[in-house]
């Protein structure tokens, strides 16, 4: 009679490719979350600055959105820009926080280091009246490459692209 199943060696065999296969999985996993998360927090800071300038012209006032402390990977918040001391005034009113727990790193050039202040028109503004425009990157963990970047023109548009650019910005931030 013959009998179904597995021999105890092809068992040890299954088991034993398996254990050799899964370090490969795992390494490969998490690369694959890492750039979920970043390619995310680019979409999520994207449609934040799209919703600052929505919530500009349809108020017709000032909005601002900010990083929290000084730091875009840490998330950011919409304000009304009332008092035209921006996030200084906790009287101004805040439309929308979005907090992250830090994971992914992003930096902005020089025009969008810290805030991002719309016109009640929807034009990128800095409080000295010049436009504003710049590149927030979404940085490679301890690298110097840059894989997602929020682009905002002088216009007004904001635009997300995906492309691994070098980025100085990137080096030496913790």
């Amino acid at each position: 009679m013959h009998e179904k199943g597995f021999s105890l060696i092809e068992l040890l065999i299954a088991l034993a490719l398996l254990a050799l296969l899964l370090p490969l999985s795992t390494a490969a996993l998490s690369e694959l979350l890492r750039t979920n998360r970043q390619q995310e927090a680019a979409q999520m800071l994207a449609s934040g600055l799209r919703n600052a300038r929505a919530a500009a012209i349809l108020h017709q006032r000032t909005a601002l959105i900010h990083s929290l402390n000084d730091d875009w990977s840490q998330g950011w918040r919409i304000i009304l820009d009332v008092s035209g001391k921006g996030w200084e005034d906790p009287e101004n009113p805040l439309l929308i926080e979005r907090q992250s727990g830090g994971q992914v790193l992003i930096v902005g050039n020089r025009p969008v280091q810290h805030f991002v202040r719309f016109s009640a028109q929807g034009n990128p503004l800095l409080p000295s009246g010049a436009f504003q425009a710049g590149t927030l990157h979404i940085c490679q963990a301890d690298q110097e490459h840059s894989r997602h970047q929020v682009v905002l023109s002088r216009s007004g548009r904001v635009s997300l692209r995906s492309e691994t650019a070098e980025q100085a910005l990137c080096v030496g931030v913790d």
